[in-house]
């Protein structure tokens, strides 16, 4: 069994509801899971491994994610890292959402080499009306998307069991020094 911190910063809950799922997935497969929301204080006793999601806008991470990881970077180096996104690639129309897809968003693919985590893995989650200012808004709707629910919980699961798979191989390694 792994001890797992599950840290996350999410500003319309999308990004907690699936830091959650992972969690849940996790500890039914026997994992030691605590989940902190960004910014968290101290973070202690020690990890053998953790997950870091952030949602995106404007193609990073939440400055509470982003601030996280660039003070942990070699800490986070030191032990097993998977690091999700949570953006809206799912709400855009077919060329567009294709695009999206493969485009690397700078800022977040410099946290990812800084880390150099297992897998970076990009969700698709709940984008709503009252989650944009007026311009958004009139830009969302222009370029065809669509608001709704588009995360893909079964993609969630299967990632969060292939974390816990991994852990069972790793969960007994020596103690790694502390993310405090």
């Amino acid at each position: 069994m792994a001890s797992v911190w599950i840290v996350f910063a999410s500003e319309h809950h999308s990004t907690r509801q699936i830091a959650a799922r992972i969690s849940d997935r996790l500890v039914e497969q026997g994992h030691a899971v605590e989940v902190h929301e960004l910014p968290a204080g101290p973070l202690s006793p020690p990890p053998d491994a953790v997950v870091v999601g952030s949602a995106v806008h404007d193609g990073a991470w939440l400055p509470a994610a982003e601030t996280f990881v660039q003070a942990r970077a070699e800490l986070l180096g030191s032990r097993p890292v998977w690091m999700f996104s949570v953006g809206m690639t799912a709400a855009l129309p077919g060329p567009l959402r294709l695009l999206a897809a493969r485009a690397e968003q700078p800022r977040i693919a410099r946290l990812v080499g800084l880390v150099r985590p297992r897998e970076h893995r990009r969700f698709s989650g709940v984008i709503r009306r009252g989650h944009l200012d007026r311009k958004g808004a009139m830009l969302f709707r222009l370029l065809g998307c669509r608001y709704g629910d588009y995360r893909d919980w079964a993609e969630i699961d299967a990632w969060a069991a292939g974390i816990g798979r991994e852990l069972d191989g790793r969960a007994d390694r020596t103690e790694h020094p502390g993310l405090a």
